[in-house]
């Protein structure tokens, strides 16, 4: 069966499976259209207050498909290219959307699938999940923000010993190391990124729009400049409804209902 990215709802949370058992989830270029159609839907819906990317069964993602890639060789450079621009398209999607974005690991995630997870504002893994970062062993680099992501995150030792090493690393590691949120049993990783999303939907929308933007630019604004956003943010966020809900339910002991 072709590789395809399943949607379904629970509650106001979109969930989106990458399915591609024959292949341990590897993404697709039509895995990576579909997630951008599907944030694109989401980003105006209503109904959709959190999104969560998973991996069919017992694996999250496994990256690229090296059958796929060894037949890229004796294409033009351009096919590699167009492939890599749908996946980054979908990487850049899940940056800016103003809905917060949670990846649910099982199993493997691996190169590209590593690096999806890492493009997410949440990440949620099962105990025994794995991550590994294996491009050099394959004698070629990053893709999908990989080096973009964990060169903002980790300090530069760390980062190079995960994208030069391609060791695997474990989940409890990655938490420690502060880039996973959650760590939890095995199979509940879902469950967890569930239970996650329902918290931050008790969040004002609009506030944790401006939080995921000013997170975004924050590693290349200088400090003058943030604080002008910030104070943009604010002064919008204040003269919003939801800011007049939340601050009446905070002063009268009441759970807020935002729009």
């Amino acid at each position: 069966m072709p590789a395809e990215l399943k949607s379904s709802s629970q509650g106001h949370t979109l969930v989106l499976t990458i399915s591609n058992p024959e292949h341990r989830n590897a993404g697709s270029p039509e895995v990576y259209a579909a997630g951008v159609e599907a944030l694109s839907v989401a980003e105006t819906s209503p109904d959709v207050r959190a999104i969560i990317i998973t991996g069919e069964g017992s694996t999250f993602c496994a990256g690229g498909q090296l059958q796929r890639l060894q037949a890229n060789r004796q294409l033009a450079p351009s096919v590699q290219a167009e492939a890599l621009e749908s996946l980054h398209a979908w990487v850049e999607a899940i940056r800016t959307c103003p809905k917060p974005v949670i990846a649910a690991v099982e199993g493997a995630a691996a190169g590209a699938g590593f690096s999806l997870a890492l493009a997410c504002d949440f990440l949620v893994a099962a105990e025994n999940a794995v991550f590994v970062m294996a491009y050099a062993t394959v004698g070629i680099s990053p893709d999908a923000g990989g080096s973009w992501s964990l060169g903002r995150a980790l300090p530069r030792a760390l980062a190079s010993e995960l994208l030069m090493m391609g060791e695997r690393i474990d989940a409890p590691r990655l938490q420690a190391l502060g880039v996973a949120n959650r760590v939890t049993p095995p199979g509940q990783a879902l469950g967890e990124a569930l239970a996650l999303a329902e918290r931050l939907q008790t969040k004002a929308p609009n506030a944790l729009a401006s939080i995921k933007e000013l997170l975004n630019e924050a590693t290349v604004s200088d400090l003058h400049s943030h604080l002008t956003r910030e104070r943009d943010h604010f002064v919008r966020n204040l003269h919003h409804r939801n800011a007049g809900i939340a601050i009446d339910a905070f002063l009268n002991k009441q759970t807020a209902r935002f729009e």
